[in-house]
């Protein structure tokens, strides 16, 4: 750079005295720079240049005049680049107010609520563009209290250089409404639908008149993150009879895997191996097993060995329960919380909506003399309506009625307070339930899976159970909604529809509201001189270990009235081509007695323990299987048990099993399609559907 440069002049040179003059001057020859016209144009001027090209346009006339050496002028430069940036910052919140010039200089103070969105304040008087207004009304634009009007007082503090000055204004105090002139040719962005629209209605005025400040940023609604949680595991492996001949695992009646696997399908997306628990999908169906003739026995099973349908050197133990129907006489008095999640993650429809009206659903099913309670969660806990009975319907659906959504999700807090309420309204020999519905995480307090898991471990002592249901996507924590159904000795539902909601909450209602059995256990001892290998299909997370069967410390699960509950073992006989284990060289079993072994002719040994539910000493039930209870093919099976199968072989398809890597969807179509039976809610039709659906989706992969 040569020293004649004017910038090396200007470096040079001490910065002067800024001149109110030049500063306006300067000012408003920035603002003309805009050419703003009336026009119908969304944005700039008619001729068609955005603002920064009238700008750039605007300093390369002024800069390519080298006048710089001229100390007035300069001064003015020093000026120009903070008017520059005002004007841009304007444009850049494409908003602009107008001040009326006031004698005194005040503070701009807001004294009126903010005008809804499409209000003006326009007057005959008021230009509606800067270049329509007089030189006298744009130097009044400066009034005190603004940026500008900052600009206008400079010559009063000598201390202070103009861009110290504007930045010492992080945020602008909004003209009153009755001051503020309308843009016609700019519009602010608003929502629409959840979605940001910075579209502009050519011409219109009525999303102008807005203050030089910005509101309060509204609401963006997005799509939720996909947070979903489920719980890792294994398929169960294939055993050694002779090795491990005990397999034990707790009874499992939730059926929130097959919903979420519903849904999934009818999106279009095949559900994620985690997602699928084949026992859940097995008994998300009614079954006609046969069941007890009395209470006095809670549930009766029924144990059936078939030919397995997807590889013919195996066979099927199927484990059938069906747990006893109360009638309406025996129904106990039931006294129920409602323990809602109304977060701000519940405003989806298929979330707080849907879960208003699946629970009105249940309402209406309640018993005059039984009780509801409803706390709800979000921030903090908070009781919507103290125990009320049934009788009071209005009342109970008009606290449903009145929820909302927003906050945070303090769940610990709710279940706190939803024990509180249940135990305050204790029913004897009742059933005392909470029915947890959410979303997803409690996020504030204390809220770890381990946490909450002895919580409600320690209350369900008091004799009040616990039950979720799940709903929505893209928060959902089902890992831990399994943990707090299981250890509150309730059941785990996903709630996607309402025709799901009737299902759960109407048409299965009595299983899910009355316990009929508790820790409900079984074990399986196979005899390894019958059965060489053995594979429990599903229940992985519902293992025990084989002292845990006499240990009534233990935890297990739970059967409702009518239940129906299926264990499906796939079974190698002794000496099949299909067993993958070879024969051990020092381990066969050996006779000790003159008869051989005990009991050679069974294939296994079934032991079902169960307590009462306000029991605390278990049952044992005992069934031998053997021969008798074997038929000749598969399709001599019953049609239930039939069914069961499919869904069990569509569950492993799902999981990728290598058992049934061979086994076709159509198959399994085929076997469910023969089996489909009596089908008055059409759930064994839409599963067909389903399998369709996965058998396209597998395809195009």
């Amino acid at each position: 750079m040569s020293e004649k440069d004017p910038f090396d002049v200007l470096r040079n040179r001490p910065v002067p005295r800024p001149h109110a003059d030049a500063r306006r001057a300067a000012l408003s020859a920035a603002m003309s720079a805009y050419d703003e016209k009336t026009s119908a144009a969304p944005q700039a001027s008619a001729a068609g240049r955005r603002p920064n090209g009238h700008l750039k346009a605007f300093w390369s006339g002024i800069m390519n005049k080298k006048l710089t050496s001229n100390p007035a002028l300069a001064a003015g430069l020093l000026a120009l680049p903070v008017a520059g940036f005002a004007t841009w910052q304007l444009m850049d919140e494409v908003r602009f107010g107008f001040e009326q010039p006031t004698p005194e200089p005040k503070p701009v103070v807001e004294t009126q609520a903010p005008r809804t969105r499409g209000e003006t304040q326009a007057t005959a008087e008021q230009p509606k563009t800067v270049e329509q207004a007089p030189l006298a009304q744009r130097e009044a634009v400066v009034a005190p209290g603004t940026v500008q009007g900052q600009l206008a007082d400079q010559d009063t503090e000598e201390s202070r250089s103009f861009a110290e000055t504007a930045a010492a204004q992080p945020s602008i105090a909004p003209s009153p409404p009755s001051a503020v002139a309308p843009m016609d040719q700019l519009a602010r962005p608003v929502m629409e639908g959840g979605r940001l629209n910075r579209s502009v209605s050519g011409g219109s005025s009525k999303m102008m008149g807005v203050p030089l400040a910005a509101p309060a940023p509204e609401p963006f609604m997005e799509q939720p993150e996909d947070r979903d949680r489920f719980q890792s595991f294994d398929t169960n492996p294939i055993r050694s009879a002779l090795e491990s001949p005990v397999s034990t695992f707790s009874i499992d009646v939730d059926t929130a895997s097959y919903a979420f696997m519903r849904r999934a399908l009818k999106e279009g997306v095949l559900p994620g191996a985690d997602t699928v628990r084949v026992e859940e999908m097995i008994n998300y169906f009614p079954y006609d097993w046969a069941g007890p003739e009395s209470a006095a026995t809670p549930f009766n099973s029924t144990v059936t060995i078939m030919p397995t349908p997807w590889n013919a050197g195996t066979k099927l133990m199927h484990v059938a329960i069906k747990g006893y129907e109360l009638q309406q006489a025996q129904k106990p008095q039931a006294n129920l919380v409602f323990l809602i999640d109304t977060s701000g993650s519940m405003t989806a429809p298929d979330k707080l909506p849907l879960l208003k009206s699946a629970f009105r659903m249940l309402v209406n099913q309640m018993g005059d003399n039984d009780t509801v309670s409803i706390v709800t969660y979000a921030g903090e806990a908070g009781t919507v309506l103290e125990p009320t009975k049934g009788s009071d319907r209005k009342a109970i659906l008009a606290a449903l009625d009145r929820l909302e959504s927003g906050g945070r999700t303090a769940g610990e807090a709710g279940i706190q307070e939803a024990y509180r309420l249940a135990e305050k309204s204790f029913v004897k020999d009742g059933v005392n339930r909470i029915m947890l519905a959410t979303d997803g995480d409690f996020n504030v307090g204390p809220s770890s899976d381990e946490e909450l898991k002895a919580l409600v471990e320690e209350k369900r002592k008091s004799g009040v159970f616990l039950s979720v249901f799940g709903f929505g996507r893209g928060n959902l924590n089902d890992q831990l909604m399994q943990t707090l159904a299981q250890n509150g000795n309730g059941t785990a539902a996903y709630i996607d529809t309402l025709a799901e909601a009737e299902k759960t909450l109407v048409e299965e209602a009595n299983s899910t509201l009355f316990t009929i059995a508790k820790d409900v256990k079984i074990q399986v001892e196979f005899n390894p001189d019958v059965v060489s290998e053995y594979r429990l299909i599903g229940y992985e997370t519902r293992a025990l270990k084989r002292e845990d069967f006499n240990n009534d410390r233990i935890d297990a699960g739970e059967i409702g009235s009518g239940h129906s509950v299926t264990a499906i073992y796939e079974i190698t006989p002794k000496g099949s081509p299909s067993q993958l284990m070879d024969d051990l060289r020092y381990g066969e079993a050996k006779a000790e007695n003159p008869g051989g072994i005990a009991h050679a002719d069974e294939y296994a040994f079934v032991k079902i323990r169960y307590k009462a539910p306000d029991g605390d000493v278990s049952t044992l039930i005992t069934t031998p299987v053997t021969a008798a209870n074997e038929v000749a093919s598969f399709d001599a099976a019953g049609t239930d048990q039939r069914f069961s199968v499919a869904v069990a072989a569509f569950g492993q398809k799902l999981r990728k099993t290598d058992a049934v890597a061979d086994f076709g969807f159509d198959r399994i179509t085929e076997i469910a399609t023969a089996a489909r039976g009596s089908d008055p809610f059409g759930y064994r039709s839409e599963f067909l559907s389903l399998v369709r659906i996965a058998s396209a989706l597998d395809r195009a992969r």
